[in-house]
């Protein structure tokens, strides 16, 4: 029952992480042309780095450590402070080093400035405790408030083109403020820090290993939009920033599982429960499979109608570049499931750290000649590619721990659903003028295609559906 109820704080929490989005885009779309757009999606990409840098793999590791530790209070507040004063330490050498970046940064100078509050929020970011505690009410509360505020300042404050800085300075701050407000919990969770026997330097070998990953992941995410920003344009940058947020905001419903089931999945290792770990994953993909196919197909339906009344004509070419990284829905929602669910609450960090490495790789190699010969969408094409051998790789490394045809059972199912479903939202499609009544209308009706396909067809997260809530009128 905890997982199925952290589940619906995530998921409802993503829900509100996708209505307010869907007013502040269209708004910023209208206000900020797309080379503003591009500024702050380019900027905030290099800040990243410095961001990434100093957390190192902290939010990771922390999440991990905390969920094996959490039985013995003095074991948790011990573990808690030495990680924390690490990620300070950190997070401060990063900045310095942001800082003397800067000084040799001679374009877009204030922007990088306003963006990098986000480095000092990441000094005192423990949402990792929280969730190694599965203790997601607070992360979600607090995260929805930060959002709405940050909403309501942006309609009050952004106004033309020239206030791309408040806006920036808007999102940073948020942050930095977001992440002072979870510390109200700590006095009632743990006891004051022993200085002269916490020992943070131990935690920092660990954390450097699961770094790794992170770098290889922020490669072919933000290097993107950088590379596209130096190879192309900064509106290119913009362009490609803007779809794969949406697709990021559709793939978080899937993922707020992955994020849920991380820590609990580290506790039932601690405890060598194997067998119980190899059924939450069959169960966990069966319901990440119905979800992202679902949506991948659905995007595929309605990205041009959906762009040219969300964002205006000007970014028209962000529909097509949705419609190519629709499949990065499927794939990273299987990447999630074996790598967040199982790889590394089995410690097999290694192997993870290579899955994601390889899709760096294939992402380096690929998208300088497809920016160069492509532009934009060369660019999200590569970004495909790096998936599907991140996904490979993984798939791969556990066949012989996990009967893989258990992980895809029946899932063409959910194949024939989506493809059904698609067929009924494109007839749609040509035959509306764009409208956000008629997007609606067919998100709808593609709903309840899907739907009805996978209650014809006995589909497995029907079935799962099925014996929970027999098993709830058992109880």
């Amino acid at each position: 029952m905890n997982i199925i109820k952290n589940y619906i704080y995530n998921v409802s929490y993503n829900l509100i992480s996708i209505a307010v989005p869907f007013f502040t885009i269209p708004y910023i779309a209208r206000v900020l042309n797309p080379y503003e757009v591009g500024i702050n999606s380019a900027t905030n990409s290099v800040v990243t780095y410095f961001l990434l840098a100093g957390t190192l793999g902290i939010t990771t590791y922390g999440n991990r450590e905390i969920a094996t530790k959490r039985e013995s209070f003095s074991k948790l507040s011990q573990t808690f402070w030495e990680i924390e004063i690490l990620q300070i330490f950190t997070i401060s050498i990063a900045y310095l080093t942001f800082l003397l970046y800067l000084m040799m940064q001679n374009k877009f100078q204030i922007y990088f400035f306003y963006q990098s509050f986000y480095i000092i929020a990441g000094a005192f970011d423990i949402s990792w405790f929280f969730m190694g505690m599965e203790d997601f009410k607070k992360t979600v509360v607090r995260n929805t408030i930060i959002k709405l505020l940050s909403a309501c300042l942006i309609f009050l404050f952004v106004k033309s083109m020239k206030d791309l800085g408040i806006y920036i300075l808007i999102l940073s701050l948020s942050q930095v403020f977001g992440n002072f407000t979870l510390w109200t919990y700590i006095p009632k969770l743990l006891k004051k820090p022993c200085f002269k026997s916490l020992h943070p330097l131990k935690h920092l070998k660990p954390a450097i290993a699961l770094f790794i990953p992170q770098v290889a992941i922020l490669i072919y995410v933000s290097l993107n939009k950088t590379m596209l920003w130096k190879f192309d344009s900064v509106t290119s940058a913009g362009f490609y920033d803007y779809a794969d947020k949406i697709t990021k905001i559709a793939l978080s419903i899937v993922t707020s599982l992955g994020t849920v089931l991380l820590p609990h999945m580290s506790n039932l290792y601690g405890k060598k429960q194997f067998k119980k770990i190899n059924g939450v994953l069959i169960n966990s993909a069966s319901i990440m499979l119905f979800l992202s196919i679902a949506l991948a197909f659905g995007i595929c339906g309605i990205a041009n109608s959906f762009v040219f009344k969300f964002l205006t004509s000007k970014y028209q070419v962000v529909g097509t570049l949705l419609i190519l990284e629709s499949p990065v829905l499927i794939l990273i929602a299987l990447s999630n499931l074996i790598g967040q669910q199982y790889l590394l609450p089995m410690r097999r960090t290694a192997q993870y750290t290579k899955s994601v490495t390889l899709g760096a790789i294939v992402n380096i190699i690929l998208n300088i000649p497809l920016i160069l010969l492509f532009g934009v969408k060369g660019s999200m094409l590569a970004t495909v590619f790096s998936e599907i051998s991140v996904t490979s790789y993984q798939l791969w490394v556990i066949r012989n721990d996990i009967t893989i045809r258990n992980l895809f059972e029946d899932c063409y199912k959910y194949l024939i659903a989506g493809a059904v479903m698609f067929v009924g939202i494109f007839y749609l499609e040509n035959r509306f003028t764009p409208s956000y009544l008629h997007i609606i209308i067919e998100i709808v009706i593609g709903a309840t295609i899907y739907l009805a396909a996978n209650l014809i067809m006995n589909s497995p997260a029907i079935k799962l559906t099925k014996s929970f809530i027999n098993e709830r009128k058992k109880v």
